[in-house]
Formats: C-alpha cells, structure tokens, sequence
C-alpha cells in the first residue's frame, strides 16, 4: 500500500510509492482514515514527498490555509 505512514492524530499521512521505475513519489493525507488531502505535485524521492506531507499536515494542525 504505501513506503511510509506516519500518525499525527487525527491524521494519517501515506507516501505513495511511483507507480514505475524511476517514476515519482506523492503522498496522502487521511482524517480518521478519510482521504482529505493529495499531494497536488510529484516529489524525486520518497524523503521530499514526507517532508512536505507533514509541512501540510502540520498547517492542518495550526488551522492555516496556506
């Protein structure tokens, strides 16, 4: 299903592997198991693709919208 998944509650994030080699990495956002947000780019690697979930998701917990 997914690489990585990290819990910060109530969020779960999922770095979605590349559906090819050498393709790219994009991540998913679930609320309680809800999808709620997708990556809306491609990441070269599976660390940038984490790192930006959880700078969305840590927005998310702020309550910022951008």
């Amino acid at each position: 299903m997914s690489d990585i998944e990290t819990n910060i509650h109530p969020y779960t994030l999922e770095v979605l592997p590349p559906k090819e080699d050498g393709g790219a990495y994009n991540w998913a956002i679930r609320k309680h198991g809800k999808l709620a947000q997708r990556s809306d780019r491609s990441y070269p690697s599976e660390a940038k693709a984490q790192a930006a979930g959880l700078a969305t998701i840590e927005k998310l917990l702020s309550g910022s919208d951008r």
